[in-house]
């Protein structure tokens, strides 16, 4: 039966007060949030970084604050029109290599009698030549009941396939890394954070598996000197929010009463996007987020994070880059890179939306998957069932 419009009206409109009084309360926080985050970003970064204490406190100024505007810094730059816009993406992107990977998989279902998934990971390459020529292609593994067996309720057989997919997608970066020709003129892509937050809620050997993945990428990227970086398109990071309590508690010392009080459903998006303008981004700060970055080792304090805005209409995207960039000189041409893939993609990056494209597997293949794994287990002389259920719905369909 359809959902009543009139019913999920009446529903609302019962609730209209929780609604409007946390929408006031969240925009007097932010509002004060906002206020602090530029009036610590108008003083010196180091004097700031000197004052906050040892332990984690979501993040820590890295780049001085000198260009700092209104707690971003500025772009700049505005261009006529669409050509002229990508007039100068090609005088940036021209000759530079451009990399990303993606993945998908088909989880194990319950309508299967053989507990198997398929896991597959797609790429693309664009060298931005006066050819237009690019590579794009494919992997693809089995899992077999081997690889999903796991040790009770607590870790799902979808975790195993979703721990293997990061495996394969993070491997294939750095076999690329290993191999690039020109690492000065190439940029890598990782779609997601390159702190693994989401996995302090599993358990330890999936901690780890995540961990070993993402540290093995760090440290490809650190030693080949392929700039890499970790695009989050909807940010639900709290670092600056975690960060600006520690600063106005470190500020007032002497008047503890007016220091902030953290508050946990903000997030940094909400606080910058109305400071930000389009290629607007924020100084360059290190990570410093408890949690998962105790696990990184001698890398737990080389990622690095700015906020850039890549579209004129929803809050700003989270770009992650080891700190190495950063020590080396190269954090503006990076971001100018994002900045014009950006523009091509028009308001994501373009590599990133082709390898999505290449590795993605829809309703189609899904069924082309079960054709085949159906054919090869008649022919192996396994036992395989499908569901009625399934069955019915193959048909229906």
């Amino acid at each position: 039966m359809p959902v009543s419009p009139s019913q999920i009206l009446t529903a609302l409109d019962s609730k209209r007060q929780d609604f409007t009084r946390f929408n006031s309360t969240m925009q007097q926080d932010l509002r004060r949030y906002r206020q602090l985050w530029q009036q610590l970003t108008q003083g010196p970064g180091e004097a700031l970084a000197n004052a906050l204490p040892k332990a984690r406190v979501g993040a820590r100024p890295l780049e001085p604050f000198a260009a700092v505007r209104k707690g971003v810094v500025p772009f700049g730059r505005k261009w006529p029109s669409r050509e002229d816009s990508l007039d100068w993406v090609r005088s940036h992107l021209s000759g530079i290599t451009t990399f990303a990977v993606d993945g998908s998989q088909i989880f194990p279902s319950k309508d299967v009698s053989l507990s198997v998934a398929l896991v597959q990971i797609g790429w693309f390459e664009n060298p931005h030549t006066e050819s237009g020529d690019y590579h794009k292609d494919v992997q693809l593994e089995v899992l077999t009941p081997q690889d999903l067996k796991t040790k009770g309720v607590m870790e799902p057989a979808d975790r195993r396939v979703n721990i293997r997919r990061f495996e394969m997608e993070t491997q294939r970066l750095v076999d690329y890394m290993a191999q690039c020709a020109q690492p000065d003129r190439t940029l890598v892509f990782f779609d997601g954070s390159l702190v693994v937050t989401f996995a302090d809620a599993f358990d330890k050997d999936s901690q780890d598996a995540y961990v070993s993945a993402m540290v093995k990428l760090l440290a490809a990227s650190d030693r080949y000197r392929v700039p890499l970086v970790g695009y989050v398109d909807t940010s639900s990071a709290r670092d600056l929010m975690t960060l600006i309590p520690h600063c106005s508690a470190a500020m007032v010392r002497e008047r503890p009463k007016e220091a902030i009080a953290a508050v946990d459903t903000l997030h940094d998006v909400q606080m910058l996007s109305p400071l930000m303008a389009w290629g607007d981004r924020t100084p360059l700060l290190i990570c410093d987020r408890e949690g998962i970055l105790d696990k990184y080792g001698d890398l737990g304090d080389q990622v690095t994070f700015t906020y850039l805005q890549t579209t004129r209409d929803r809050p700003p995207a989270r770009l992650e880059l080891p700190r190495w960039l950063w020590d080396a000189g190269q954090l503006e041409t990076v971001l100018n890179w994002v900045r014009a893939e950006v523009i091509v993609g028009g308001g994501y990056p373009y590599a990133i939306e082709t390898a999505d494209q290449t590795a993605v597997l829809q309703g189609p293949d899904r069924q082309l998957f079960y054709r085949i794994l159906q054919d090869w287990a008649d022919r192996e002389d396994l036992n395989l069932r499908f569901s009625r259920k399934m069955i019915s719905k193959t048909r229906r369909r």
